[in-house]
């Protein structure tokens, strides 16, 4: 076994790091507490690389730091599209109730407050600012606008101020104004919903495309040819490893892409 394989692994673990996101790598390198000089899951991630490059060699500990990157970013993209998900959900319930409370006659400060309550999300944190803004005479509108560029639901802050300033100034209804805007979430939802529907087919598809390779290995150490052998001690095997998981994960980015541009969340 080569002398540079915990090197090889160090630098896979490395490239797995500097991969996740901003605030999941500050977990992992901060000091837990300020008891210790390394988080303890980078820690372990390095020791397991290590481990994996002096058992199996540094290509399956490269391949096997690839995966993780792979793998954590897969998750962190999911954890973010879920949070849309959940803002763009409650938007619709948030214009209802802001709607609601400014037919009742109740102040913009204390509407988009109780708007804010149900919302979630970068939503939540604009219809918070935005009341701040209401309650101190300031133009909500402002807010609405400043926030719009981070949240999931853009054109519903921008459409939200945009009738908060024409209201204001031209003493409309701002109640039928969220009505509508309401309705056309509602009417948002429903159609992505569909789409959803609609890609869960070839996404299922290309999850079994993926996990294929796996079922072949199985198979064939069931028949005697002892595949893991060939994989993970030979360099014909290594080459080939390397290029399947190459392909499979090219294949699942790819998917992905196709799924994204057909409106699905990717």
């Amino acid at each position: 076994m080569s002398v540079l394989s915990p090197a090889l692994c160090a630098a896979a673990a490395a490239v797995v790091l500097i991969g996740l996101p901003g605030p999941s790598r500050l977990d992992l390198l901060a000091p837990p507490n300020g008891r210790s000089p390394a988080g303890p899951r980078a820690v372990a991630l390095v020791a397991v690389l290590v481990a994996l490059g002096l058992a199996l060699g540094p290509v399956v500990a490269g391949l096997a730091g690839l995966l993780a990157l792979a793998g954590r970013r897969a998750w962190s993209r999911g954890q973010a599209a879920r949070a849309r998900d959940r803002e763009r959900a409650g938007a619709a319930e948030a214009m209802a109730v802001l709607g609601a409370e400014l037919r009742a006659g109740r102040p913009p400060a204390a509407a988009l407050e109780a708007a804010g309550g149900v919302a979630d999300g970068p939503l939540a944190a604009a219809l918070a600012a935005a009341a701040t803004g209401a309650r101190f005479g300031t133009d909500p509108s402002t807010a609405l606008l400043r926030s719009a560029q981070g949240s999931a639901v853009p054109e519903l802050l921008r459409g939200l101020a945009a009738c908060w300033h024409v209201c204001s100034a031209t003493g409309s209804s701002l109640a039928a104004a969220v009505d509508r805007l309401a309705e056309a979430l509602r009417a948002e939802r429903a159609q992505r919903l569909a789409v959803e529907a609609e890609l869960a087919g070839p996404r299922a598809t290309a999850a079994l495309l993926a996990v294929l390779p796996l079922a072949g290995i199985v198979l064939a150490a069931g028949l005697g040819a002892r595949p893991l052998q060939v994989l993970l001690h030979t360099p014909v095997g290594w080459g080939c490893l390397a290029l399947g998981v190459g392909l499979d994960l090219l294949g699942l980015w790819w998917t992905g892409r196709l799924v994204a541009a057909a409106g699905g969340a990717g």
